[in-house]
């Protein structure tokens, strides 16, 4: 994207991909949900996790592998303790539920955690961050998907593992706050995906081909048999974002009772919700005293590069979010050409969002 780009209202693609959704038969609550979590990570700046998913998961909806109305199942609840199964319905919906039920329970209590299985894919980790920022709660969120993998373990070169990503959220006495979403591996498969569309490489070497030999070519990814995502720390210190994985899935995979030693469904996502009221532990103004301190030792942290501060994780998101909502939000090239057989079908226009 660059400084010609078109802008886009930020309502107005809502709408347009609330209609999307509905013309497929999602219900107006779920479809109202989903649209704007993907618009949101696209104001966000996340533009592999925001409407560039759209196209993928009207398709989902279409062959009935995404449920169209419907709730999640109770398998188990105690107070500071919820399970969910899915049931297969929109994953940004879903976590929107999950957040709506901790977050009374973590104020009562202090703590509250949901685990999530058979959900869809949930979308930009990031979005649901903002509930905690402006709920004055920390909330630690993680995710991964049993059905597929494209991550091996450390030393290893068949894949056991998806991205899994691990997000945390928390304010900041400025009204502001961090936001943490990153992966076990250092790439992702969007990422990976959109490079290898475009017939592009990445700048290092993030991939290993079946053999194990590193590379920078996503191809490797469709080769037969396939390549590897490294985990976070590479060749040499891989073992980190092994361990970051093995995490993710033991509160994920581990506390659902469901994961990859289960058949297969599609395309989805096990998560795991934690809630923690600041106020509960040792208050929200020691908690900011302490985080407000640490923020401004990194944001005055000297340079590496005189030209680039040090910025807290989430913060540039958080600019970028105010700005796009004022001035129009810009998307990635790819993401209308992917929309456009959905528009023949449903009478819709990307364009008519234009600023």
């Amino acid at each position: 994207m660059n400084d010609t780009s078109p802008r886009y209202d930020a309502t107005a693609l809502t709408r347009y991909a609330t209609g999307l959704l509905q013309a497929t038969g999602l219900a107006g609550p779920l479809a109202d949900t989903v649209a704007d979590t993907l618009v949101q990570g696209d104001l966000l700046g996340h533009d592999t996790h925001g409407l560039a998913l759209l196209a993928g998961y009207l398709k989902e909806l279409e062959g009935g592998r995404m449920t169209r109305v419907g709730a999640p199942q109770v398998v188990s609840d105690r107070p500071a303790a919820v399970l969910w199964d899915g049931q297969r319905l929109p994953g940004p919906w879903l976590v929107h539920q999950g957040l709506d039920l901790l977050l009374p329970r973590a104020r009562e209590l202090g703590t509250a955690s949901l685990v999530i299985r058979r959900s869809h894919h949930i979308a930009c980790l990031a979005v649901y961050l903002l509930r905690a920022l402006e709920e004055d709660m920390l909330l630690l969120l993680a995710c991964s998907d049993p059905n597929t993998a494209s991550v091996a373990p450390f030393g290893g070169t068949r894949a056991v593992f998806t991205p899994n990503p691990l997000a945390l959220g928390f304010p900041l006495g400025d009204g502001g706050g961090v936001m943490v979403d990153i992966s076990a591996s250092i790439t992702t498969n969007g990422m990976s995906n959109r490079k290898h569309k475009a017939g592009e490489v990445f700048d290092e070497e993030c991939l290993i081909d079946a053999q194990g030999r590193p590379g920078k070519d996503p191809a490797v990814l469709f080769a037969e048999p396939p390549g590897t995502l490294l985990p976070v720390g590479g060749l040499s210190h891989g073992h980190k974002g092994y361990g970051m994985a093995l995490l993710v899935e033991a509160l994920t995979a581990g506390l659902a009772g469901h994961g990859r030693a289960d058949a297969p469904e599609g395309w989805g996502a096990t998560v795991h919700l934690t809630l923690h009221d600041l106020d509960a532990f040792g208050g929200k103004a020691a908690f900011l005293r302490q985080m407000d301190h640490l923020a401004a030792q990194c944001r005055t942290n000297p340079p590496s590069d005189a030209g680039r501060p040090v910025r807290l994780p989430g913060e540039r998101a958080l600019q970028r979010r105010a700005e796009q909502h004022d001035q129009g939000v810009r998307l990635h090239p790819s993401i209308a050409p992917s929309l456009q057989e959905a528009e023949q079908r449903y009478g819709l226009r990307l364009a008519d969002a234009l600023r």
